[in-house]
């Protein structure tokens, strides 16, 4: 991912680690994935426009909450979801 730089509250970073067992360190494989899908975060971008990233990390699809800011990546919350999951299937056809 040469080129692509990323940013994150170090606090948040750590609540993330607690509550849904995901670094943002590791968070940012996600927009690794060929097979990635970005959508608009309709609901959370009030202030900023705010986005997911749905890519598969470690054997599982993880959703990435981040915004843009200054050409950085920052990213807010990440987890392994089953509606990522859903949309990331639906997006590349994949089917079970």
């Amino acid at each position: 991912m040469a080129g692509v730089h990323f940013d994150w509250d170090p606090e948040k970073d750590a609540e993330n680690q607690r509550k849904h067992g995901v670094s943002f360190g590791r968070a940012q494989y996600a927009f690794a994935d060929p097979k990635r899908v970005i959508a608009k975060d309709a609901s959370h971008s009030q202030t900023e426009d705010r986005y997911y990233c749905f890519g598969e990390v470690d054997g599982g699809v993880l959703t990435v909450r981040f915004t843009y800011r200054a050409s950085v990546i920052r990213i807010i919350g990440a987890g392994y979801w089953r509606k990522g999951k859903a949309a990331y299937e639906r997006e590349n056809q994949l089917h079970e």
